[in-house]
């Protein structure tokens, strides 16, 4: 029993499942004997889309995922924004699923911000909270207050993508929560 309670099976549940298997023509006494391992804790996963924290970057895979054909973003990005060329393609296991389309992103002051982000939440007759209730048809945000979303293609925005209609619904249709959001420079 002494050796039970050193092996964490203190108790008479543990000495007679001890005893009882040992009873029944169960491997001798010295043969080793299969105990629950220690608690290992539990892995920590990212928070649920919608949790807070959701809108925390995605992990940055940075040059360690290979390049999604024909963009200058990683091959595990769903959606990808070039800055420099205002271009946005949708992708899909790496490859060039929708565009590239045209589109505008921050003006100074209101840069739309690089990085690797998540899908947090979509809206598809959105308000602007910030900017006198200014519609933002089709919504899909990835970084706080900045979406994918239907707008001018001529104006810069305060920080979020301008989209075609067509372009802005189709992002809106096939981006679901949780999906990576790659912004280059």
């Amino acid at each position: 029993m002494r050796a039970l309670k050193l092996l964490g099976l203190a108790g008479a549940t543990a000495a007679a499942v001890f005893l009882g298997s040992a009873a029944v023509g169960a491997a001798p006494a010295e043969a080793s004997i299969n105990l629950p391992s220690p608690a290992v804790p539990a892995p920590v996963h990212a928070p649920p889309p919608g949790a807070p924290g959701a809108n925390a970057p995605a992990p940055d895979s940075g040059n360690l995922a290979p390049t999604a054909a024909g963009t200058p973003c990683s091959s595990s990005a769903r959606a990808c924004l070039d800055l420099s060329t205002n271009r946005a393609w949708l992708l899909q296991g790496g490859k060039i699923q929708y565009g590239p389309v045209p589109v505008t992103h921050g003006r100074k002051g209101y840069l739309t911000p690089p990085g690797t982000f998540r899908v947090s939440f979509k809206d598809m007759n959105h308000k602007s909270s910030l900017f006198n209730n200014a519609p933002m048809p089709y919504s899909v945000f990835f970084n706080g207050g900045v979406a994918f979303h239907q707008g001018s293609l001529r104006q810069l925005s305060h920080g979020c993508v301008h989209l075609s209609r067509p372009a802005a619904q189709t992002f809106f249709n096939t981006l679901q929560t949780g999906d990576v959001v790659q912004v280059v420079p």
